[in-house]
């Protein structure tokens, strides 16, 4: 039994104990380890992943090797190569693990069932596929309109569980800033 999706759901739904039995038995459960990969580009993605435990980072790797994060995902949090998984077409993107990983997967063609046989699931994935989308927003903006410092401020505000977990490399490249400006902001702050 899993409490911590449970909780995670009821933020925004309230389920009977069938339709939690229910969604809880399309689940499968996946351990990963750190710096192992969830997907990789060119795969078909027909599973998103809520992460139970554990730290994950969704990337693009350009031609030159360069690697660009996308996401961030700690507990309570859903990763995969969205468009890959809602879109039918292959992974653009690496989903790796940064710490050892529990996850709870759900296939989309099952996802599809369940959104016609609870539609409260339907709702439950609007609010949070909007939120994605209002959260995604504002990073591009903050990177358009603030400076490295106002971006790690925000970033250590917003996301404090991930910003002590995290090496200071993968949040200056989330960030969109060097290390060594990371370092530098950070003494400057202390």
């Amino acid at each position: 039994m899993y409490p911590e999706i449970l909780k995670h759901l009821s933020e925004h739904i309230t389920l009977s104990k069938n339709e939690e039995e229910e969604f809880l038995s399309v689940l499968s459960e996946k351990t990963i380890n750190k710096k192992q990969f969830l997907t990789r580009p060119g795969q078909k993605v027909d599973t998103e992943y809520y992460v139970v435990k554990g730290c994950l980072q969704s990337y693009y790797q350009d031609e030159a090797g360069n690697k660009h994060i996308i996401q961030l995902a700690v507990e309570d949090w859903w990763i995969s190569d969205f468009e890959a998984f809602f879109s039918d077409k292959k992974a653009e993107l690496y989903v790796e693990a940064i710490e050892d990983c529990l996850l709870l997967g759900i296939q989309k063609e099952t996802l599809e069932l369940l959104y016609e046989r609870i539609p409260k699931f339907e709702r439950f994935f609007r609010i949070k596929t909007t939120k994605a989308f209002v959260a995604l927003r504002n990073r591009v903006l903050s990177a358009l309109q603030k400076t490295g410092k106002q971006r790690y401020l925000d970033f250590c505000d917003n996301y404090p569980q991930i910003e002590k977990r995290v090496p200071n490399y993968i949040i200056a490249n989330y960030l969109g800033i060097k290390a060594e400006s990371l370092s530098r902001i950070r003494k400057e702050i202390s």
